[in-house]
Parts: structure tokens; C-alpha cells; sequence
């Protein structure tokens, strides 16, 4: 359904990307943001499956900066090699880059992000310092307590994990007492609950964390 494209960020970066657009009329345009795994098969499939709902949807490389085109599965091997990638991210250049998806989906309708994993707390750090985003959807970003005495300056909703090792939940706790303007789920699940490749994969989360981030994006992010 879709295709790889190239986007160029503001400081003259070029990135490539996954976008796949809907058969008819977009609703909006949604900016799909990368785990540590790259624009591999499963955000490939976040973006096809928001183009059936009526979005165009954009999944920018974001490590484009750090291994261009990289993408990973998730055996143990994988997620250590991955995992070295996150001391490499530079913040605010990451930033410029979703700044180049919106740009490239620049046809006057909504503009929002959902973000997983890494790309979760990028979507919240978005949320807060994007102006003109109608919505933002983060999914188990660990960063996101560190920016949550931050208010987001578009309806924001999480979903994490109650068995997130990664993500205590005194973090979620303290996000909800600070973030009270934020939608926020928990689920009986691990990390990574959404994606069904990985065996932390939560089929009833999943299902549920969907239909409210799609609820969410009606709400909030279409025309």
C-alpha cells in the first residue's frame, strides 16, 4: 500500500521515509514515529493501517542520522544492536526531522503523531514543543517523565504497560499527577504490547489501546 520517499529536515538532513495514503480524500495526516527497531515491518503496518481508517500516514527514518535505512527484527541479537542506538539520538535534531514529515503532508488538513516505544516519548516531546499538532498518541515512552512537568500543546493521550519493566509504574503515576490535561491508559501488559511480531505482544491491549487511539484521532485530528 505504500512507498519509501525521501524528506529533507530543516538543517539540510536528508531522511528517508514509509508514507501510504488512503484511496480516497485524507482525513488528516498522521506522522507514525519509530521503536529503536527502525521503519521496519510493524511501522510500516501502523502506517497501512491508518491509510485504511482515512489517513495518510508518514513514518520518517529517524535514524537516518545515526545508520541510514536501518531497520531490525527482535531477536536478542537485534534489540542489542538496537538498543545501542538510543545513548546516539540527538533530541532536538530527531525533532527537525518529524518537522520534515509534517511538512511533506502539508495540505491544509490535521497534523497529528503517534509514537512507540522511542518514538513514544518523542511523540509527547513533539506534543509540547510542536506548535500547530492536533493531536499526539505516545505508546510506552520511557522519556516521557522526564519532560512531563512540560504541558503538551495538543490533546495528548498515553498507553503503557502495568508490567513495563522498563517504565515503573511510580513514572506513570507521576506523569498522571503532573500531566492531569493528559488522557492516560494502563494495560496488562509488558513493553511493547502493540506489536504483534514481539513476544510481549498483547492481543486484548493491543485491540483496546487501538480502538482508543483511533477514537482518539477522530476526536482531535481529522478534517
Amino acid at each position: 500500500m505504500g512507498r519509501h520517499i525521501r524528506l529533507e529536515a530543516g538543517d539540510g538532513h536528508a531522511l528517508g521515509g514509509y508514507l501510504a495514503e488512503p484511496a480516497g480524500e485524507a482525513l488528516g495526516g498522521v506522522i507514525v514515529l519509530q521503536e529503536i527497531f527502525g521503519v521496519n515491518g510493524h511501522i510500516r503496518s501502523i502506517c497501512d493501517r491508518l491509510a485504511t481508517e482515512g489517513y495518510a500516514a508518514l513514518a520518517p527514518a529517524l535514524f537516518d542520522r545515526i545508520e541510514r535505512d536501518f531497520e531490525s527484527g527482535y531477536a536478542d541479537e537485534e534489540v542489542t544492536h538496537a538498543r545501542g542506538f538510543i545513548p546516539k539520538v540527538d533530541w532536538d535534531a530527531t525533532l527537525l526531522d518529524v518537522e520534515a514529515a509534517i511538512s511533506a503532508l502539508d495540505d491544509g488538513k490535521p497534523k497529528s503523531v503517534v509514537g512507540f516505544c522511542l518514538g513514544g516519548s518523542i511523540a509527547y516531546l513533539a506534543a509540547v514543543r510542536q506548535k500547530g499538532l492536533s493531536a499526539s498518541v505516545c505508546f510506552y515512552g520511557g522519556k516521557i517523565v522526564a519532560y512531563a512537568d512540560q504541558p503538551p500543546l495538543c490533546p495528548t493521550q498515553m498507553h503503557f504497560g502495568e508490567q513495563d519493566h522498563g517504565i515503573p509504574m511510580s513514572d506513570v503515576e507521576t506523569i498522571r499527577t503532573k500531566r492531569e490535561d493528559c488522557e492516560i491508559h494502563v494495560y496488562p501488559a509488558g513493553h511493547g504490547f502493540n506489536c504483534d511480531e514481539r513476544a510481549s505482544y498483547h492481543a486484548p491491549s493491543a485491540d483496546l489501546a487501538w480502538a482508543r487511539t483511533l477514537a482518539f484521532l477522530r476526536a482531535h485530528a481529522r478534517a
